[in-house]
């Protein structure tokens, strides 16, 4: 990863951090003016979102550190690791907005200077969407797994923060006070489900699970490559770790090919693959010849 990619990350996480603390402290005195249970929903929401945003901090720290002899693919798939922190967080938040939401509908609360409460909520909905929509594209840009969970998050706590508005201005118009704890509810609904695709994420991550995209994209670089120059290959297979995007496969090479020879073709392409993907890559790559290589796999090399 370059120093300028490094720079980048690294501002967006404490611009997500500081942001989060002042949001943090605005939504704990909406409440505390209000009584809001919706406006509670919130701020808790909020209370997840600095532990994980300061999780997801040490999380790209330690995905800049190099390979070592403990981890000598390096430290990257802590990415995935802090995704599925953050997710479950936002579960574990959603369930207790959820548990204090029916408290308030079975027993009942008063409502004060919902106005002022609403403005608050409404500043910090369109201040988050902002600094969401920030973080989402510079960790696309940036290829950072734990930017983009960051920015998803912030704009879950956006839409969220949004829905808590319209729950204040219906309880407002209505004066129907148990429109407050309903939109509570819906709220931490749509917190939980933000928080399962997380983990889901996580978990596909760290199983290595299959990326059709990528690996169309990698066919494609490496049909133009071998077809010109009377290659063929198989056996294609890569993974993300997070920032590096790691690949195999077996190249073919017609009988008589000298190894000088194999392994400049072989070069050749795989700098073109490196070159077609904006982020790291590392490639393995098994030359074989192209007429006998059914009989040299044998036994258990052959799939």
């Amino acid at each position: 990863m370059s120093l300028e990619h490094q720079h980048h990350q690294n501002f967006a996480i404490r611009l997500s951090l500081a942001v989060g603390v002042l949001m943090l402290v605005g939504k704990w005195y909406a409440f505390l003016l209000t009584g809001s249970a919706a406006i509670l929903s919130d701020a808790a929401e909020s209370v997840v979102h600095i532990i994980a945003v300061a999780f997801a901090a040490y999380s790209l720290w330690l995905s800049y550190q190099p390979a070592d002899d403990t981890h000598p693919y390096g430290h990257d798939k802590v990415g995935f690791f802090s995704a599925g922190i953050e997710g479950a967080l936002i579960i574990i938040a959603a369930l207790f907005i959820m548990y204090e939401s029916v408290v308030k509908l079975i027993a009942g609360h008063r409502l004060e200077n919902l106005d002022d409460g609403t403005w608050i909520i409404f500043g910090a909905s369109v201040i988050n969407l902002g600094l969401g929509g920030f973080l989402v594209w510079r960790g696309k840009r940036t290829r950072s797994l734990i930017l983009v969970a960051n920015g998803k998050h912030v704009l879950t706590d956006s839409w969220t923060s949004f829905g808590v508005v319209a729950g204040l201005l219906l309880t407002m118009w209505t004066g129907w006070l148990p429109f407050d704890p309903i939109v509570a509810m819906l709220v931490a609904l749509n917190i939980l489900w933000e928080g399962g695709k997380l983990v889901r994420q996580s978990v596909g991550g760290l199983m290595d699970e299959a990326d059709p995209e990528t690996e169309r994209s990698l066919r494609t670089v490496l049909d133009a490559e071998t077809a010109p120059r009377g290659l063929e290959y198989h056996e294609l297979r890569c993974r993300n770790s997070g920032s590096t995007l790691w690949a195999e496969f077996h190249l073919l090479f017609p009988p008589k090919t000298m190894l000088d020879d194999a392994h400049r073709l072989s070069t050749e392409i795989e700098a073109r693959v490196c070159s077609h993907f904006p982020q790291s890559v590392r490639l393995t790559v098994h030359l074989e010849p192209m007429e006998s290589h059914d009989e040299v796999h044998v036994g258990d090399l052959k799939h």
